[in-house]
């Protein structure tokens, strides 16, 4: 599979517009949620999200190009097809997360988040946060600092 081409005013560099030209839509965000919550065929995502037959079938294609989602024939007469998430689409549950844990802490209202994760084993209500496994300490998005990676191309400023 190959990589998306970045737009023309995207830093190829950056893996955040990278990962923008595939989930950067509101469609596809909320079909990815879909997605999580266990609906896979077309008209079950369609009627859910009222989204037009169009722009789902678009974006469809292009979470499976990515490589996001699959598609598997679960009927042949007549062929249909369901979407579900590949390896590559489950990891990014956890930005998914963090935007429905950041619209219920900033943007619900005077009732609360509408909608509650748990751990479903056990039942706990969950919270996405940074831990780090070297020190097993937990700490907040201050304490984060970035610095280029092997994946950067050195730059020629002569």
């Amino acid at each position: 599979m190959a990589l998306p081409e970045a737009l023309p005013d995207h830093d190829p560099a950056c893996s955040i517009a990278r990962s923008l030209d595939i989930v950067g839509d509101r469609w596809t965000i909320l079909i990815l949620r879909d997605a999580f919550r266990g609906l896979r065929r077309f008209d079950e995502l369609r009627r859910d999200l009222e989204i037009p037959r169009a722009v789902l079938a678009d974006r469809l294609r292009k979470l499976v190009d990515a490589g996001v989602l699959t598609r598997r024939r679960y009927q042949d007469h007549p062929p249909r097809d369901e979407y579900r998430l590949t390896a590559m689409g489950l990891q990014l549950s956890p930005i998914l997360v963090a935007l429905m844990q950041w619209g219920d802490r900033w943007l619900s209202g005077p009732d609360g988040a509408p909608t509650l994760l748990v751990h479903e084993p056990c039942g706990t209500e969950i919270h996405l946060g940074f831990h780090c496994p070297t020190c097993d300490e937990d700490f907040t998005p201050t304490d984060i600092a970035s610095r280029p990676g092997p994946g950067r191309a050195e730059r020629d400023d002569g």
